[in-house]
């Protein structure tokens, strides 16, 4: 028995037919079900090759050297970064992934450990030698890497001095001016002078970007091109401006309006001397 041909029409047009591409809703399920197992995978490469994010498991994965840091670190660091340099919520953030080159400036300069809340950490008398800096920073390397320095403390005998001071215009005067002796930025920060850092401090600074400074990694200034620049801002120390008073050799800007105002006020002066004279 067959189907009215009304009926039968009615069928066959209810049907989909062979080929017809899914519904909105169908492709919107397939696409959200593709992109979390995406990020999902994404994830879980990250967590297990991120190098950041390796920790060592117990004390006897560390060397003797980042075992006596760690002493240290517990002493005067964990209260703000944590027991597992983990960092601590509104006092310090996390030191994994760091490296030694970070803590070696933070901890030299006196900035860390930092004495209270403040918008910028400034240069302090260091609290810990030297030697105890390096031991923090290889516990703090052997627990989460980063960047590390060079060795020595002479980085800059044998550089382009020349070299170092075009670049040091190109990357640092915006901020630290030419003369190398900081300036102001925002939020009550600032660019500190360089008058008192050492070659490791220069180093350090651009290798890791502490506060406010972006970081210069390899890749966008060679080793040999920050040996440079640390050459030229150790020449400018020992540059005793040949050329007359440098005005405390903040640049041109300040040059010219000492030059301006002390003209205008020279040809004030004249004028009404040769008025009262007349």
């Amino acid at each position: 028995m067959t189907a009215p041909p009304q009926r039968r029409n009615r069928l066959i047009s209810l049907r989909r037919p062979a080929g017809r591409p899914p519904g909105k809703v169908r492709r919107r399920i397939g696409f959200a079900v593709r992109l979390v197992a995406a990020l999902t995978l994404v994830g879980g490469l990250y967590t297990a090759f991120a190098p950041g994010m390796r920790a060592v498991a117990d004390d006897t994965d560390l060397s003797a050297q980042a075992l006596e840091g760690k002493r240290l670190y517990e002493v005067t660091c964990i209260s703000c970064h944590g027991s597992n340099a983990q960092g601590v919520q509104d006092r310090g953030p996390s030191l994994v992934g760091v490296g030694s080159a970070a803590v070696e400036f933070q901890v030299n300069t006196g900035r860390m450990p930092l004495p209270r809340q403040e918008a910028q950490a400034v240069r302090r008398t260091p609290q810990l030698t030297p030697e105890q800096a390096s031991l923090i920073g290889q516990y703090i390397q052997e627990i989460g890497g980063g960047p590390q320095m060079p060795p020595g403390d002479d980085l800059h005998t044998g550089a382009d001095i020349a070299r170092g001071g075009e670049l040091f215009r190109i990357n640092c005067s915006s901020c630290h001016a030419f003369s190398a002796g900081g300036g102001a930025l925002s939020s009550g920060k600032s660019a500190p002078g360089m008058e008192h850092a050492t070659d490791r401090d220069f180093y350090a600074a651009m290798l890791t970007g502490p506060s406010n400074m972006p970081v210069f990694g390899d890749n966008q200034l060679t080793p040999d091109e920050k040996r440079d620049i640390i050459a030229y801002v150790q020449n400018l120390k020992s540059d005793r401006d040949p050329g007359g008073w440098g005005l405390g050799r903040y640049g041109p800007v300040p040059e010219g309006l000492a030059i301006f105002l002390i003209g205008m006020v020279a040809i004030v002066i004249t004028t009404l001397w040769i008025a009262g004279k007349s």
